[in-house]
């Protein structure tokens, strides 16, 4: 398993949102600037997230993005699955082995679905929520605050 720049980012971004949107829409230059992440690359990372359901955006001056639900409700699974695809890939799965007792289908069943699932299983345990509190909690609740 290799998680690409765009889900490292992306997850990023998304934690970013969720600390600093209180319910509004943030301007995804001002995320990109707090993350040291290029805007561009942003635009095509929460393009993706937009067409999964998972933020939603207002054109405009006082446009920008917001989650499309609570923190608690959304998985870092989802964002990364939204992201990356499938996250874990094996070349020697094979999806169509018809020998059960086959060396193949052993390893398979024995080694990569437990992966797979372990995989799973954690990132679906996470929530943007989860994220934000253990981040509040290392940095004793203290955040920047910006003003205009």
């Amino acid at each position: 398993m290799k998680i690409s720049t765009k889900g490292r980012y992306g997850l990023r971004a998304m934690v970013d949102l969720a600390l600093h949107s209180s319910g509004d829409y943030v301007a995804l230059n001002t995320i990109a600037e707090r993350q040291n992440i290029s805007e561009n690359y942003m635009e095509q990372v929460f393009s993706t997230l937009r067409k999964a359901g998972i933020v939603k955006s207002v054109k405009g001056a006082q446009g920008g993005y917001a989650l499309s639900g609570k923190p608690s409700n959304i998985k870092v699974g989802t964002i990364l699955r939204a992201l990356e695809g499938e996250l874990f890939s094996a070349d020697e799965i094979e999806t169509g082995v018809s020998d059960p007792k086959s060396l193949q289908n052993c390893i398979k069943v024995h080694v990569w679905d437990k992966i797979h699932r372990g995989i799973n299983d954690v990132v679906d345990t996470i929530t943007l929520e989860d994220l934000v509190n253990e981040y509040k909690k290392a940095n004793h609740g203290e955040m920047l605050m910006f003003y205009i």
